[in-house]
């Protein structure tokens, strides 16, 4: 039961994260556009980043398709990881908190999704089984 509480609260926060991203890059979209284009990425990105956050947001609230929700889960792990990256890559590294926070919440809600879901996903499922089989090798 714990689980489920879990997941639906690191689900609410990474999705709060991602509808507040997105609405900054709607009502900040030059300051954006200039910070994208200081990392070395093409301004053009934001309109793009704006809609798949949204998208994903999306896709993993309704939970339309396990796959989709999968992909979701995994277009949020690469653009988290690369928006730490390139914030420590400019040698601001204070500024990468954002994006570890949402790693954790992504972690959490991904690891935790099958308990709260009537569909699961097969790869939460072999990440639980091979983090069984690693605690029992140990």
């Amino acid at each position: 039961m714990a689980e489920i509480y879990i997941y639906w609260f690191s689900t609410a926060l990474l999705s709060l994260l991602y509808l507040t991203s997105a609405a900054i890059y709607i009502v900040k979209r030059r300051w954006v556009e200039q910070t994208i284009l200081g990392f070395g990425y093409p301004d053009y990105l934001v309109p793009i980043l704006i809609v798949v956050k949204l998208l994903a947001v999306a896709a993993l609230l309704s939970r339309v398709s396990v796959g989709l929700s999968d992909l979701a889960y995994a277009g949020m792990l690469y653009h988290l990881l690369l928006s730490a990256l390139a914030h420590v890559g400019v040698r601001k590294p204070a500024a990468a908190l954002p994006a570890l926070v949402g790693l954790t919440l992504l972690s959490t809600s991904f690891l935790t999704q099958n308990a709260a879901r009537q569909t699961l996903s097969p790869y939460a499922q072999a990440w639980a089984a091979h983090q069984i089989t690693l605690a029992e090798w140990r």
